[in-house]
């Protein structure tokens, strides 16, 4: 598989941080070893909120919140949204995941990886960008070029 630009979810990126051998981190070890992690201000800043949710106390020690979150941001290729591109058309059901689609659109991502039906079901709507879930990325990956 060539290696692919893309934007993932908040969701997966956790869920990826939480377990090992799961389609969420086969894709973003995959996608960070051979292609181009995108993200914006915006995108970051969730992962960063929810990552430090007391919730995940049990999972992850503040240590590794924050090694994961240096090392997405060093891996990163960051992506400027301009406030334009906030007030411009919406995509999803849910506003706040539009963030996600105009990192894509703008750092010319060719994947949004993502578990939300709210993007999943933007598959048909995006002409250049390939929006799928962890297992269906993980299919595409691990066929021949």
């Amino acid at each position: 598989m060539t290696a692919k630009r893309a934007v993932i979810d908040t969701n997966v990126l956790i869920s990826a941080a939480l377990t090992t051998g799961t389609p969420p981190s086969l894709v973003t070890h995959f996608l960070l070893e051979h292609g181009r992690l995108l993200f914006s201000r915006e995108t970051f800043a969730e992962l960063e909120t929810r990552l430090w949710r007391p919730k995940f106390d049990r999972y992850l020690t503040l240590e590794d919140r924050q090694a994961l979150l240096h090392d997405f941001s060093a891996a990163a290729e960051w992506v400027e949204l301009d406030q334009d591109d906030h007030d411009r058309k919406r995509f999803s059901r849910d506003p706040d995941d539009d963030k996600f689609v105009w990192t894509a659109m703008v750092g010319d991502a060719e994947w949004l990886v993502s578990g939300d039906t709210d993007l999943l079901d933007l598959a048909s709507v995006l002409e250049k960008i390939r929006i799928l879930s962890p297992a269906q990325a993980l299919e595409l990956i691990r066929q021949p070029d």
